[in-house]
């Protein structure tokens, strides 16, 4: 269980508590997803920046957060319960964030003041305090998976803008058009 100590994501936490909803009833039941090697692991996530107030969405809309924010905070918790290291599970659980237009990182991203999305992310493991991060993009499908890459492929802490999508490239981590992370919620 070392390895899974001190995994810090600035969107993501990885905790050993043995409550980890904020709100009772808003997920799973996490003691139906408990093993005995793992009896008090927890997952903890949250959908980004900005505020989204209580009554701010429909019914339906609320209900369509909390089923991907569900979706993402279990698949992180099964991919450690299945002895994946933290990084997978930082990794697997963002990477549904960002391939879901609700949140503002990857699909979805918020526009800067010229009208494009720029995409930032970045990951550490707390142990080791290696550290990679990302920022400017503006064709990294997954800006998780390249922030990954900076810290375990490269000499580096950081990339940005042209420099971060050429490693992409040379990583083959996948880029898309543009195009992709507009929604018409963002513009």
């Amino acid at each position: 269980m070392n390895k899974l100590f001190s995994l810090i994501l600035i969107t993501v936490l990885i905790i050993l508590p043995s409550s980890v909803f904020a709100q009772k009833g808003s997920f799973a039941d996490i003691k139906q997803l408990q093993s005995p090697q793992n009896p008090r692991l927890g997952f903890i996530i949250h959908g980004g920046a900005g505020v989204i107030t209580k009554g701010s969405l429909s019914p339906e809309k609320e209900a369509e957060y909390k089923k991907k924010l569900e979706e993402a905070v279990l698949a992180g918790y099964k991919a450690l319960q299945a002895g994946k290291s933290g990084l997978d599970a930082v990794e697997i659980a963002i990477r549904m964030l960002e391939d879901s237009p609700l949140f503002n990182a990857g699909k979805g991203a918020v526009f800067t003041n010229d009208g494009k999305n720029e995409l930032d992310a970045s990951i550490m493991n707390g142990k080791t305090l290696a550290a990679g991060a990302v920022g400017g993009v503006h064709r990294v499908k997954n800006p998780i998976t390249l922030a990954r890459a900076v810290m375990e492929k490269s000499p580096h802490v950081m990339m940005i803008a042209d420099g971060a999508e050429r490693f992409a490239e040379e990583q083959k981590i996948e880029l898309v058009d543009p195009k992709y992370f507009f929604t018409q919620e963002r513009w």
